[in-house]
């Protein structure tokens, strides 16, 4: 009986301050949570400018493009120079087949073999500035407001983009035989048995 009662007692005292180490670990586990701040993160503005993409070598001033998106997809239209952005300057011209001077990204545009003279056509001026839209005020409405607002007025194409849009198509015009002249009317589209990889523009 001595000798239980001897080996009893220490495991008693161990377990008291084992319950009482776990206590203490509990709360400094506790105070570490309470502690610890918030890591805070900053942003960095990014210093890399955007480039525009290359020109493809297969398109060039005066060539003739097919366009593959928007409403004048399958419209053929004349190239005339790349702008800052990167985009393509295009013109039907307006007077032949309906297609203003535009932009366009050139992976929608199929470039073919049939190159025209320009004609000393002058588009210099002509930048992505051009193309920039009026701000309306009924954007900032919401809800009944933007329901009952009166109708936003139509877009009317100022008189100096009218007259520079006919001077840069009457110079182009000039130049094109009756043969090109009914290719640009003329709308690209597939037909049976018709493969566009096996085509040739």
């Amino acid at each position: 009986l001595a000798q239980a009662v001897a080996v009893s007692v220490p495991c008693r005292v161990v377990g008291s301050r084992a319950k009482a180490a776990m206590g203490q670990a509990g709360q400094q586990r506790s105070r570490q949570k309470k502690i610890c701040n918030k890591k805070t993160v900053k942003k960095v503005k990014s210093t890399v400018e955007k480039k525009a993409p290359k020109l493809r070598k297969n398109i060039q001033p005066g060539q003739i493009l097919i366009l593959l998106a928007s409403k004048f997809r399958g419209k053929r239209v004349v190239f005339l120079k790349q702008l800052e952005s990167g985009l393509l300057l295009v013109t039907g011209p307006f007077a032949l087949n309906g297609v203003p001077l535009k932009r366009v990204n050139q992976r929608y545009c199929i470039a073919t073999s049939t190159k025209v003279d320009l004609g000393g056509a002058d588009f210099k001026s002509i930048t992505d500035s051009y193309f920039s839209q009026e701000k309306t005020g009924k954007k900032g409405l919401k809800g009944q407001e933007k329901f009952f607002a009166a109708e936003a007025p139509k877009k009317v194409l100022p008189q100096e983009k009218k007259d520079g849009q006919k001077k840069t198509d009457d110079a182009i015009i000039k130049g094109l035989g009756n043969d090109v002249k009914s290719y640009l009317k003329s709308r690209f589209s597939l037909s049976a048995n018709m493969y566009p990889h096996e085509l040739k523009f």
